[in-house]
């Protein structure tokens, strides 16, 4: 059986204000990359909704799983759950990464400067500092999931049009 959330379940969109107090979006969120750094792709889908996806020509895979995070944010209102195969993501807000972060300047804990800072900061604003109701959930990749496996086409077709 997948983990994470149903996605048969109907989605519910809360327009009211930046934290919501009606039932969250489930998005599911992927990044692709070709090479390692290489033509890259990112997308989000949300369960019977809207979906997006977008690329860059040279990046990481790790920029793209964050990218694909941010750019749902920035595109849906309300209370969201973020549902990711990307440890590192959902890590940095499960686990609270970010605020060892930014205690430290921008340093991870060997000291050395955090990666992708420049997604990271508009990340942590619109999904944290905002007061906006953002969780985040892990699938793992390639098991079946059908909305990660999903995003996980729409982000490598966004990579493979680079």
């Amino acid at each position: 059986m997948p983990a994470g959330p149903d996605p048969t379940a109907p989605s519910l969109f809360d327009d009211a204000a930046p934290g919501g107090s009606g039932p969250a979006t489930v998005v599911y969120t992927d990044g692709a990359c070709r090479g390692n750094p290489g033509p890259g792709g990112w997308a989000w889908a949300v369960p019977d909704g809207p979906s997006a996806s977008g690329g860059e020509g040279r990046t990481t895979n790790q920029r793209m799983e964050i990218t694909a995070v941010l750019e749902a944010v920035r595109s849906l209102p309300g209370r969201l759950h973020v549902v990711s195969d990307s440890t590192y993501v959902v890590h940095c807000f499960r686990d609270r990464w970010w605020q060892g972060w930014r205690r430290r300047g921008w340093r991870n804990s060997q000291g050395k400067p955090v990666a992708n800072r420049d997604l990271w900061e508009p990340l942590l604003a619109l999904a944290v500092d905002s007061g906006r109701d953002v969780t985040f959930d892990w699938v793992k990749g390639h098991s079946g999931d059908p909305m990660n496996d999903l995003v996980d086409r729409l982000a490598t077709a966004a990579a493979d049009r680079q």
